[in-house]
């Protein structure tokens, strides 16, 4: 991957923007591909909507959604110790550093793990509640923590970008801060090329709380054809079930997929494209609603040609999630190999 590439990646995964309060993510997806789009734009949702031969004929849409699981503060104890609710995976949370994020700057803070000698064989088979945890800012007591934090504040796990071996990495939030990064590098390699159609670049928002920066950003565009890019489950690792997941592993391409949810001709689009380039492809079936993006993409107004491309991810919706940067790279290839293809007489009826 280029140094720049690399730069834009790991400040995109180190920035703060759960669902609602995109703006660190967005502003720096933003100023990124602003150096080769032809316009660039933020919409009253704060989806971020750059375009390159934006007056062709027919209209693409790549989407990958900017914003992670949201975490509120909610509600601060006469002792100063910080209640929050959160959409997240409660098991990941205890032991966890943590920042929130308020008009009074940023302030550091733990989720405490109760101390096994002080816990009962009772208490470790008890599920986790959200009442029950809380973040400790080292304030004396209530007055003094509302002099740095207030309820409505956003709380993000202290979980930075770090590579690993064989081109894996691992982050908060890949989930999908990748597929918004693979829409930047695939407009990147398309701003270079000449295009037959327009193509709309979008960091969508809000996707994790229903897909809502999709649907608003679809509307506004009016594609002819839209691709989704989200993270997909790896099952390379212990603990998965390939029976219910399918085959995928890091490293082995992003993944394509058949169902309802996925335009035929489109996604045939993407299958040839891959083979032509000889981009390394994994595949894998939706029976139902994909729960991304191309969901939303889909159904805009009349109907939308959808396709979804997905990167693999172990250990979804945690803070350790671990994906490959190969696989980034060639998904963004796929793109801009697929949508260069496209145009006026491309005939999306299935």
């Amino acid at each position: 991957m280029q140094k720049e590439s690399l730069k834009f990646l790991r400040a995109l995964l180190e920035s703060a923007s759960p669902s609602g309060y995109e703006k660190p993510g967005r502003d720096i997806f933003r100023k990124y591909v602003a150096s080769f789009a032809d316009s660039c734009r933020t919409d009253v949702h704060g989806n971020c909507i750059a375009a390159v031969n934006e007056k062709g004929a027919v209209r693409v849409m790549l989407a990958g959604h900017i914003d992670e699981l949201i975490t509120m503060v909610t509600y601060i104890n006469d002792e100063g110790y910080i209640h929050f609710a959160s959409g997240t995976n409660l098991r990941t949370l205890p032991g966890m550093r943590v920042s929130i994020h308020g008009g009074r700057g940023t302030v550091r803070g733990v989720i405490p793990l109760k101390a096994v000698h002080l816990t009962t064989p009772e208490d470790l088979k008890k599920p986790l509640k959200i009442e029950e945890l809380f973040i400790d800012v080292g304030a004396k007591d209530k007055k003094d923590a509302q002099k740095i934090v207030a309820v409505g504040d956003i709380v993000t796990i202290d979980a930075g970008f770090e590579e690993l071996r064989n081109g894996n990495f691992v982050a908060r939030g890949c989930d999908d801060r990748v597929g918004a990064f693979v829409v930047a590098e695939a407009m990147r390699l398309l701003a270079k090329r000449r295009l037959k159609c327009a193509v709309y670049g979008v960091a969508t928002v809000q996707e994790e709380v229903g897909l809502r920066g999709a649907r608003t950003s679809a509307f506004g565009i009016d594609p002819h054809a839209g691709i989704a890019i989200d993270v997909g489950h790896a099952t390379d690792h212990p603990g998965t079930d390939k029976r219910k997941e399918g085959e995928v592993k890091l490293g082995g391409g992003p993944i394509l997929c058949c169902g309802p949810n996925i335009n035929p001709v489109l996604g045939k689009m993407l299958l040839e494209a891959a083979k032509r380039k000889k981009i390394p492809y994994q595949f894998v079936a939706e029976p139902r609603a994909t729960g991304t993006d191309a969901n939303a993409i889909q159904i805009n107004r009349a109907g939308v040609a959808a396709a979804l491309v997905s990167i693999p991810n172990r250990y979804m919706h945690s803070t350790v999630e671990t994906c490959n940067l190969r696989d980034l790279e060639d998904a963004a290839r796929l793109l801009a190999e697929t949508v260069a293809e496209i145009t006026p007489d491309t005939d999306f009826t299935p």
